[in-house]
């Protein structure tokens, strides 16, 4: 109670008075942003001069530019709650918040400043997140904790290398495969919290039936079976076995999910979401076991588990927490439910893109623009409420 009180009594801008407020917004507005920028630079309307190559320029900027600020706002709204300290709030988050942009800024024009001064200046925020959420977790003693900030150091390990590795190989595969491996993995394991959990909270509510299994003994095997899979896939992402890996692995996350109750939630589409985000988990495992096999383009597996469960799962997250942190009803309004929609199609249509390249003349900009509609309606409809000073 004395923390709580203590965070109200804060005087600053509204925006900077919790993590999830600047990061959810300015990570959405640039997820919009830079898929119609990308876009652009695919058909030949512009050029960046960013020494990346296009793609490259792209991938990066989705993983470790709004990733990255989506995983910064729930990390440091989440560490409060779980150590009882203070949040990160005013100056030092106005400081993350122009650490992060930098990176945005130096990455985009590194052809004119130089890689290795962009790699320094982008690396310096998931580093110091990391850190910063360590030492409030350390200091708050819940240890356990600490796994999700390995995953963070981990995932600004890997941004350093897909750095290095475009600088020295043109084109960063193995650092790409790598971070969708830890960003998927850190799905898991806060999905397999929250997922459980919110649906649990509802259905308590209604009429008497299945409720989600708790966490056990399959959830971990589930996870470590993935986790071993995604490893083998970052390392060698064709061959017989681990086309055998990750299908288990899709099997057995695809049961987790099964284990959730989630046909019962269609009521609520604020838990819906987050079974349907977590959907394109299993079928990314599936589907990079059949390109494992050589049997469907490697796209189709990358992209549902970036534009699908990453994007979906990040739109889930962002809208519930923006609703709960600042005092809203956790309720689905019409036009959250339409940036849902929009997020799947996105993620959808690009997978089919993916499966079915004659047909992406016409699946590419439907998913492009789906997705610009999504996060850029995200922003719309939640500034106000990011903006404001309550809850």
């Amino acid at each position: 109670m004395a923390t709580m009180a203590k965070s109200r009594d804060y005087r600053g801008p509204a925006l900077f008075s919790r993590g999830f407020r600047p990061f959810f917004l300015f990570g959405a507005i640039y997820s919009g942003v830079a898929i119609l920028l990308w876009l652009a630079m695919f058909w030949g309307t512009i050029a960046l001069p960013t020494g990346f190559a296009p793609r490259d320029w792209h991938v990066h900027e989705m993983l470790f530019g709004y990733v990255a600020a989506v995983v910064a706002g729930f990390l440091l709204t989440a560490v409060p709650n779980w150590t009882g300290r203070l949040p990160i709030q005013g100056g030092p988050l106005a400081a993350l918040v122009l650490t992060w942009v930098a990176g945005r800024v130096a990455v985009s024009v590194s052809a004119s400043t130089g890689w290795m001064e962009a790699a320094v200046i982008d690396a310096l925020f998931l580093l110091l997140l990391a850190a910063a959420a360590a030492r409030e977790i350390i200091a708050g003693k819940t240890w356990s904790n600490l796994k999700v900030v390995m995953i963070v150091g981990l995932l600004a390990a890997a941004n350093i290398a897909f750095h290095l590795e475009a600088h020295i190989t043109g084109q960063a595969e193995y650092a790409t495969r790598a971070a969708i491996a830890l960003i998927v993995t850190l799905i898991g394991l806060i999905g397999g919290r929250i997922v459980p959990s919110f649906t649990r909270n509802w259905l308590a509510r209604q009429t008497p039936g299945r409720m989600p299994v708790p966490f056990g003994r399959f959830d971990a095997v589930a996870m470590l079976t993935g986790s071993v899979a995604m490893a083998v896939w970052v390392a060698v992402p064709v061959g017989r076995a681990v086309a055998v890996l990750l299908f288990a692995a899709g099997c057995l996350h695809l049961a987790r999910l099964a284990r959730w109750s989630g046909h019962r939630t269609f009521a609520d589409r604020l838990v819906l979401i987050l079974h349907l985000a977590y959907a394109f988990v299993p079928a990314g495992f599936i589907l990079a076991a059949l390109s494992a096999a050589d049997l469907v383009a490697p796209g189709a597996a990358v992209h549902a588990w970036t534009g699908g469960a990453i994007g979906s799962m990040t739109i889930a997250v962002m809208t519930r927490a923006s609703l709960g942190h600042s005092g809203r009803p956790l309720a689905a309004s019409v036009a959250t439910q339409m940036i849902y929609a929009a997020v799947i199609v996105a993620a959808v249509t690009r997978v089919c893109a993916a499966l079915e390249p004659g047909l992406s003349h016409v699946l590419l900009p439907v998913s492009g623009a789906s997705w610009v509609l999504a996060f850029l309606g995200f922003a719309a409809v939640y500034t106000p409420m990011l903006c404001a000073r309550n809850g």
